[in-house]
């Protein structure tokens, strides 16, 4: 049967069952039941509904209709594989697109019925949709997971072993972070406190797991008392060294799915968790005598201030990462033309040459491989149908990372495998410009990163150009590529929690690109490390530091259309590549480098 057939027959059955219960509508989110970014096998309900295999989208059936909402990164992928399926595209923040909650409102008639997996959809958009239904007096049912129903061979929840972090790498020991968790709980006059994110989990117990790919991370919840903690998780990833380990911190080993329970036999209690990160099922399950505080989880912001320690180790891993992503792009360099490549085997060869490093513990997010066109899908996924040739002109893109025991990397660079457009390397070097103008911008301490995305944008909006996502990301150590409350963008997007005030020791993304749809896409990404600058009579002033060391290829730039202090900051950033990476290349290698970070 065709992609576009089956999906038709598998909203068919979906909306059999909906009429059996009396729903009017279903949501189906990108979601697991911790409000991860990325979700394992089992949790991918909307891509086996729709066939769109994006990282996001939302999904709403009715009995006549089936709209997928999608965000800017994925309006050309979205656009292809939804085809004959029957889903119409919703494309996000575009004039005359309404929003989910006010077209699930008009959908639904007077007393009608929304349904979804509780468990899928946070305490925040429950609340939502409830207040949007109110005046209709329509009910909503969040107890199925109708999409399970009708998934045969749908794969189990993961339970993979979990593994200590040792403290030279974590750079604090667990029982002190519980410490202060609990001081910071005492504070607020909470006397339990939940956590269902996964790396605020991980990062608190200073424990690393494999149950999502590229985030070393494990399935569970946690709640925390003022002497205890709980940790709710599939018994089978624990060995006996970890139960030893958390008996040691006074974490009681419960089951997974128990964490209802628990927190539905809470009584008179003040419950610490965060709303729009806890589903709604979770939410609805507390007791009316319990009173909740509602606010950011302490331990996000704990975690985006890098310590000492965490500092070092990710020098040491993007030195390690810059040493894998130099050596593949002096070698595609030098065979492009001359040896059969394509997006798949060149992102075969990156992955087996970084997995080769010491120290990897696999990737962090799944390598994004683009040529020509290609590259224009901003989040583009090559696969056996999709894969092309590389030539030897045009763009490469390829946007990778990895993770070690030291820390987390995320790059991206765009080759110049041959000739080019005027136009391509005009547009290489405003990405270019940009990216070095946002990497070397002073600010007065209690700036966010809503101020500083101008200086990254400037030179694209002068010539009415524009790129659909954020300049930067936080990022985590030996954790989730992208981490809250980190982010550079230049529009507030209240619920994406990524724009806090910049500290020292918190690591962010810089990664300008511009996409230009059926030609060619550029990126380029360096990860940058917030640190003090000098103190004046107007405050302490704060800069960023380059993590990624790798080079940019030069074979693009424009050179007229930098200005002097642009160039300045190439050849400074390319001096301090060449001086940190030359002691580990010799010979032809060492050669190539020298003279792919020449002054220009």
């Amino acid at each position: 049967m065709e992609q576009g057939s089956l999906i038709q027959e598998r909203l068919g059955r979906l909306r059999g069952l909906m009429a059996d219960r009396g729903m009017d509508a279903y949501l189906v989110p990108t979601a697991d039941f911790h409000g991860s970014e990325y979700v394992g096998e089992h949790f991918k309900c909307r891509s086996f509904l729709t066939g769109f295999t994006g990282s996001a989208g939302t999904l709403v059936v009715t009995a006549d209709d089936a709209a997928l909402w999608v965000d800017g990164r994925y309006f050309i992928q979205a656009a292809e594989q939804l085809k004959g399926s029957g889903v119409r595209m919703m494309k996000m923040g575009v004039e005359g697109v309404p929003e989910i909650e006010a077209y699930i409102a008009r959908q639904i008639p007077e007393g009608g019925c929304l349904g979804f997996d509780g468990r899928v959809v946070d305490s925040a958009t429950g609340k939502k949709l409830e207040s949007s239904l109110a005046a209709k007096k329509a009910s909503i049912r969040y107890e199925e997971d109708l999409t399970g129903l009708l998934w045969s061979d749908r794969p189990a929840l993961p339970a993979k072993p979990v593994w200590i972090l040792e403290e030279r790498y974590a750079g604090k020991s667990a029982a002190a972070k519980l410490s202060d968790l609990r001081a910071f709980m005492g504070q607020e006059g909470a006397s339990v406190h939940v956590l269902t994110t996964l790396d605020d989990i991980a990062w608190l117990l200073n424990l690393r797991g494999g149950d999502m790919a590229c985030d070393p991370v494990f399935l569970s919840y946690l709640a925390v008392t003022q002497k205890k903690a709980f940790l709710f998780i599939d018994p089978r990833s624990l060995d006996e060294t970890a139960r030893r380990y958390l008996d040691g911190l006074s974490v009681t080993v419960c089951p997974y799915d128990g964490i209802y329970a628990y927190v539905k036999d809470l009584r008179e209690e003040t419950l610490l968790l965060e709303g729009s990160m806890v589903d709604h099922r979770l939410v609805r399950s507390i007791h009316s005598s319990v009173q909740v505080i509602d606010r950011m989880n302490p331990t996000v912001l704990a975690k985006a201030v890098k310590n000492p320690v965490e500092i070092e180790n990710m020098k040491k891993a993007h030195l390690k990462d810059g040493i894998v992503m130099t050596r593949f792009i002096c070698w595609l360099k030098k065979n492009a033309g001359k040896v059969p490549m394509s997006e798949l085997s060149l992102q075969k060869k990156l992955d087996q040459m970084r997995m080769e490093q010491e120290g990897n513990l696999g990737l962090s997010f799944d390598t994004i491989s683009a040529y020509g066109a290609h590259g224009a899908m901003c989040h583009y996924s090559a696969n056996a149908e999709s894969d092309i040739p590389v030539e030897a002109k045009g763009f490469y893109l390829v946007d990778s990372g990895g993770q070690y025991y030291e820390g987390t990397t995320d790059i991206t660079r765009t080759i110049a495998m041959g000739p080019l457009t005027r136009e391509q390397k005009e547009h290489y070097t405003l990405v270019l410009v940009s990216m070095l103008r946002l990497g070397a911008v002073r600010f007065p301490k209690g700036a966010r990163g809503l101020t500083l995305d101008y200086a990254a944008r400037q030179i694209f909006w002068e010539r009415g150009l524009n790129f659909d996502h954020g300049t930067g990301h936080g990022v985590g150590y030996l954790l989730n590529v992208h981490e809250r409350p980190v982010g550079i963008r230049w529009k507030m997007v209240p619920e994406r929690m990524d724009s806090c005030i910049l500290e020292p020791g918190m690591i962010t993304s810089d990664e300008p690109g511009i996409y230009i749809e059926g030609s060619h896409g550029i990126r380029t990404e360096n990860l940058l490390l917030c640190v003090e600058d000098e103190k004046t009579a107007y405050g302490q002033f704060l800069r960023f530091e380059h993590l990624t060391c790798v080079p940019i290829d030069l074979d693009g730039v424009d050179r007229t259309r930098m200005t002097e202090k642009d160039v300045a900051l190439l050849n400074a950033y390319h001096q301090q590549v060449y001086e940190t990476l030359s002691p580990f290349f010799d010979g032809e290698e060492k050669e190539w480098l020298r003279e792919a970070t020449r002054a220009i």
